[in-house]
């Protein structure tokens, strides 16, 4: 009975033994499928062969493994969070588990990021596969700030990516470096006035470029407010990341649509639902698009029509992207009155 007390830290020392005696682990059910969906590049898809859409929610059967093995480096891709997303859920279930297969995956991965880098610091929207779009300097959706802010984790040691070889660090400082030089060359300029960020850039000439035929080269605000998150998320900002942030802000609060919300309209005879603007006067709405040199609002549809009024716009095109959004509200309210105090930064007349 004197050593009832031992058995809680004998039973903790027991289980941890078998979990580290183990050489992969305790096993995650999502991990163990990130680690079959990755290709050998270190990358993910985000489709596979066949065009379907990676699903993590699927059960692994043998005629989904065969499209996956079928799958070659082709499709890896940092669209629609695809790499970024299974870096970060690996990093966490290694946290969780020790599992050191996740780990290993992680730095894969980690490796494809910094090779997919362009020299000036761009990063592609699938790599190595540089066919249409694909090539392209890429923000749609993210994809070269997701990348970034993984290395800007490895370079800072934060959000778990302390436990990445510390050979990273360097690499990732260095890769963080010339992303963040990029981005600030990369930011609209109009006369001398800075403005915001196009979706995709040629990866040559710099320039704003079209990616789908209803993507066109075009000021993005979804975009551009991922791109001011990411610079203001930089400890002593330089004044040229302060400049390019209180450009965007500036632009952002200059270009509002006051007064209505992008919604469902339904037409009372054919019981139709289509996306339109509808008068709100509490509400407030940013084009997804502004035209580079005019700032107005313009919209692309299928066979690279643009137009400056949504209202023309095919039924599937209006329905079928997201033509107008809040993104830059939150930022506007509360984010960059914080950021302004925390680096004691003079708001801009």
């Amino acid at each position: 009975m004197r050593y009832l007390f031992l058995i809680p830290l004998i039973s903790w020392l027991f289980f941890n033994l078998i979990c580290f005696a183990q050489p992969n682990g305790i096993k995650d059910p999502m991990a163990e499928k990130m680690l079959i969906y990755q290709l050998k590049n270190g990358g993910w898809p985000k489709q596979l062969k066949d065009k379907s859409v990676v699903n993590y929610d699927l059960e692994i059967s043998k005629s989904l493994l065969t499209k996956i093995k079928s799958t070659t480096i082709e499709s890896a891709t940092l669209d629609n969070k695809s790499t970024s997303r299974e870096i970060t859920t690996l990093i966490k279930a290694y946290k969780k588990t020790k599992n050191i297969t996740y780990l290993q995956a992680a730095e894969r991965g980690i490796d494809y990021l910094l090779e997919a880098q362009y020299s000036n610091g761009g990063f592609p929207q699938y790599y190595p596969n540089t066919s249409l779009y694909r090539s392209q300097i890429t923000f749609n959706d993210d994809a070269m700030i997701n990348a970034l802010q993984i290395l800007h984790d490895i370079a800072t040691s934060n959000n778990d990516f302390e436990l990445v070889d510390r050979a990273y660090i360097p690499k990732a400082q260095s890769a963080v470096e010339r992303g963040i030089a990029i981005i600030l060359q990369l930011q609209v300029k109009q006369d001398s006035l800075l403005t915001i960020w196009s979706a995709q850039y040629d990866p040559e000439s710099l320039l704003p470029a079209q990616a789908r035929s209803f993507e066109p080269a075009a000021l993005s605000t979804s975009e551009s407010v991922g791109i001011v998150r990411f610079l203001m998320a930089q400890k002593n900002p330089s004044p040229a990341i302060v400049t390019a942030i209180n450009a965007a802000v500036k632009w952002f609060e200059q270009h509002q649509i006051s007064g209505y919300r992008f919604d469902h309209d339904i037409d009372p005879t054919t019981k139709k639902s289509t996306r339109h603007l509808i008068a709100d006067t509490s509400a407030t709405v940013w084009a997804r698009f502004y035209d580079l040199e005019s700032n107005k609002p313009i919209y692309g549809d299928r066979g690279n029509l643009i137009t400056s009024n949504f209202e023309d716009l095919s039924e599937e095109r209006k329905n079928g992207y997201a033509w107008f959004g809040n993104w830059p509200e939150k930022l506007l309210q509360k984010e960059y009155a914080k950021w302004l105090k925390k680096n004691n930064v003079v708001h801009p007349n």
